[in-house]
């Protein structure tokens, strides 16, 4: 798992630039389902067919993209650039990111040092519009090399937290769809009374277009969406975030088919899967909410990962959460179109 995790997380694919991660997707999800594709807006899906005559369609969803930035223009050799998703601007000063030319190019947010600073600029983050990237260029060089458009990453490796946790940028949300990996790998012997859709999704860092238009196509009669929640730290509102190794998080409210709650409740205990209710009084956030009205509508759970530093370069993850994940997964989707509930 801690390999699988590396090679998702080392590529460089925010919202609208997902290819490399479709790429490294493709060939991890290949060996474990029939037949692999991606579609007009770069969703990766893979089928896994159960060869029964009409038979149920089960789509588990993660999504490839991640927040990043984009380059809008060069000042003296330095960039300037606006962001993809949801980007902390107080995380910025002095950052290391990666400019996703070819070959990529590293760089350092410019900040100005805290002794010239005036009291009032020591207490807030700097306005985007005077944030700038230094690349080591002169204006002609960078001009030259790095076009207005160029998409960019965080810099960041994964790497063990201690004994139990890995630590890296984009675990939101390729440690859940490794979850969906590790999900097809324990059902490749099992038999399916469904047809199995592992999807990773595009765009869903702004809008939730991938996952929205492939459940268009595809007409699953059942959807998960695996995303991240917020991890407990100290500081954080107990009410507003879960336990780290407690395991997967199943969402309950309106996001949410009742019956697909209370089987993800009841295949957890069967399976001796440790999971946390997790309340989601209106949207989720998650692609949960594109997918369920996708035609006449869809039966749609969420199920969710806990992740401390959320939209960072140091998101961490618990690797016994993402095993348990996978577990709770494959005893869902085994039997459910037999034992599959009513379509509310």
């Amino acid at each position: 798992m801690e390999a699988i995790l590396d090679r998702l997380c080392s590529v460089g694919a925010p919202s609208g630039f997902e290819r490399p991660a479709a790429d490294a997707a493709r060939e991890l999800l290949e060996p474990l389902v029939d037949e692999v594709c991606t579609d007009r807006l770069g969703n990766l899906v893979g089928v896994r067919r159960c060869g029964k005559p009409d038979a149920k369609r089960l789509l588990l969803d993660a999504h490839l993209d991640e927040i990043g930035m984009v380059v809008t223009g060069v000042k003296d050799g330095f960039l300037h650039f606006n962001t993809i998703g949801g980007v902390d601007q107080r995380m910025l000063p002095d950052r290391e990111l990666t400019v996703l030319t070819d070959p990529p190019l590293l760089g350092v947010v410019a900040c100005l040092p805290p002794h010239v600073l005036s009291p009032e600029d020591k207490d807030k983050a700097p306005d985007l519009d005077d944030v700038y990237l230094d690349v080591g260029l002169t204006q002609e060089e960078a001009e030259r090399r790095v076009p207005i458009g160029t998409p960019i990453v965080f810099r960041a490796e994964t790497f063990r937290l201690g004994e139990r946790q890995i630590c890296g940028k984009s675990l939101d949300d390729r440690s859940c769809f490794a979850a969906l990996l590790r999900t097809a790998e324990l059902l490749k012997d099992k038999e399916l009374d469904v047809d199995l859709y592992i999807l990773g999704s595009t765009r869903e860092e702004v809008g939730g277009m991938g996952a929205q238009t492939a459940a268009q196509s595809l007409r699953p009669d059942y959807c998960v969406a695996v995303d991240v929640t917020f991890g407990r730290t100290p500081d954080s509102p107990k009410t507003e975030s879960l336990v780290m190794g407690g395991g997967p998080c199943v969402g309950i409210g309106p996001n949410c088919a009742r019956w697909m709650v209370k089987r993800l409740l009841a295949k957890a205990e069967e399976a001796g899967v440790q999971v946390q209710r997790e309340v989601l009084e209106g949207s989720s956030g998650t692609n949960g909410w594109e997918m369920q009205v996708a035609n006449e509508g869809v039966a749609t759970a969420v199920l969710s990962l806990p992740l401390k530093y959320m939209h960072t370069p140091v998101e961490v993850v618990e690797l016994s959460d993402i095993e348990d994940t996978a577990r709770l997964l494959a005893a869902f989707a085994l039997d459910i179109g037999k034992e599959g509930g009513p379509q509310w």
